[in-house]
C-alpha cells in the first residue's frame, strides 16, 4: 500500500507571495519524518514522488469557524 501524504493550503498566503502556501497535516502508511510544517507544492510533489505516496489536499476550514464564548443557541448574542 503507498503512503498518503495530507496538505492544505494556508489562510494567510497569497498566490503572489515569496512564502511556502500549504501546510502539511498528517502522513501515513509510510515512514517518513518531516520537520517543517509549511511546504511549497513543488516540495510536496517530490516527496510524494521519492517515497511512492498519494497527496490528498484537505479543504481549509472556512473563515469564522470558531465559536465564541457565550455564543450558544440558548444564549445568542
Amino acid at each position: 500500500m503507498a503512503g498518503k501524504i495530507f496538505y492544505r493550503e494556508r489562510r494567510e498566503v497569497g498566490e503572489g507571495d515569496q512564502i511556502p502556501r500549504f501546510n502539511l497535516v498528517a502522513v501515513a502508511g509510510t515512514d517518513l519524518k518531516i520537520h517543517v510544517t509549511h511546504m511549497r507544492k513543488a516540495e510536496l510533489e517530490q516527496i510524494a514522488a521519492a517515497v511512492d505516496a498519494e497527496l490528498v489536499e484537505l479543504a481549509a476550514p472556512d473563515k469564522g469557524h470558531k465559536v465564541q464564548v457565550g455564543d450558544t443557541p440558548e444564549n445568542p448574542e
